[in-house]
């Protein structure tokens, strides 16, 4: 089906723009994940930092099957949409302990000191991006979703075609049929 699925939107459309989103995504995540290294070998760690790293190192393995998601069947979609609602929740609180430690507090002085207040800033950047992006990802994996199960239930139903003489309500025809392959049988009713 490479016709439009939406007014404004085609198949080929939607699976571009989901990759592109998903590209951006990682990259971002893998960019939180080396400046936040950074920021753990250089000095001391704060609980925002460890934070940030475990959620990165793990979005930079569990984001890898979102790549495949726009080419592939129902079941891996229904996954990826399970892991951009809980990461967009966990990149969401750690943008905010970023913000809370770059911009309300002194920069110098929280996590590690005496690093340059720009590479913390570029962090809390990436990890909004990444926040942003896992949430964009998910509106459109629902959407890639629920076009997907659309067109299954779509396709399953053209295959269910009946014979209009057929009644809805049994398995019998309605008269003037007279290709009947069925033997008529006798209910208790008529047999009496």
């Amino acid at each position: 089906m490479m016709g439009s699925i939406i007014p404004f939107l085609t198949e080929g459309q939607l699976r571009f723009f989901l990759l592109s989103n998903r590209v951006i995504q990682w990259l971002s995540s893998v960019i939180v994940l080396g400046i936040t290294s950074y920021l753990i070998h250089t000095g001391p760690r704060g609980l925002t930092i460890v934070y940030l790293e475990i959620v990165a190192v793990v979005s930079v393995v569990v984001f890898l099957p979102a790549f495949v998601s726009p080419f592939l069947s129902t079941p891996v979609k229904d996954f990826v949409l399970f892991v951009d609602v809980i990461f967009s929740y966990l990149w969401l609180t750690g943008f905010i302990f970023a913000a809370v430690d770059y911009n309300q507090n002194n920069c110098h002085a929280n996590a590690p000191p005496g690093v340059v207040c720009s590479v913390k800033w570029a962090n809390e950047a990436f990890i909004f991006l990444t926040f942003i992006f896992t949430f964009f990802a998910m509106f459109l994996e629902t959407l890639a979703l629920w076009l997907s199960r659309r067109s299954q239930n779509a396709s399953s139903s053209q295959h269910e075609k009946h014979d209009p003489r057929t009644s809805v309500h049994s398995d019998t025809r309605l008269p003037g049929d007279h290709n009947n392959t069925q033997e008529p049988t006798a209910t208790p009713a008529q047999v009496v």
